[in-house]
């Protein structure tokens, strides 16, 4: 999982394998993936839920791979009780931007100087619903 994500990822943004692994012990902590192609991992807790992470490999890509991670992490948030979903993106990644929009998220917040680039996240947020 460590290797995909830094496939995905720029360097100062990889995840280490003890990252994951610290990641997953979190409670509430799921996750999804697709080996060689794409991971999502997430978390549920009192009520919300958080994306983690979504990565997919630059060679997966365009293929509807993160909208179906994406759409199982919802799932699986929604199986955990939660109401709403919450994740960080580059405000830069338009491609992130625009799945996350198509799936229902709508910015609720910034944080500045987020990223070791010193590029800004925007806080994303959608609700869920049990149906």
């Amino acid at each position: 999982m460590a290797a995909l994500h830094a496939a995905a990822f720029p360097p100062a943004e990889a995840w280490g394998a003890g990252a994951m692994a610290l990641m997953l012990e979190m409670p509430g902590a799921f996750g999804l993936w697709r080996p060689g192609a794409g991971l999502v991992l997430a978390r549920a807790a009192g009520g919300e839920a958080e994306i983690l992470t979504l990565a997919v490999a630059p060679a997966a890509r365009r293929r509807g791979l993160g909208a179906a991670l994406l759409a199982g992490a919802l799932q699986g948030a929604v199986l955990r009780g939660a109401a709403a979903m919450f994740l960080e993106v580059a405000a830069g990644n338009a491609a992130a931007l625009a799945l996350y929009r198509a799936a229902g998220f709508a910015e609720v917040g910034r944080r500045h100087r987020y990223y070791a680039d010193g590029s800004d996240a925007l806080v994303l947020r959608r609700d869920l619903s049990p149906s």
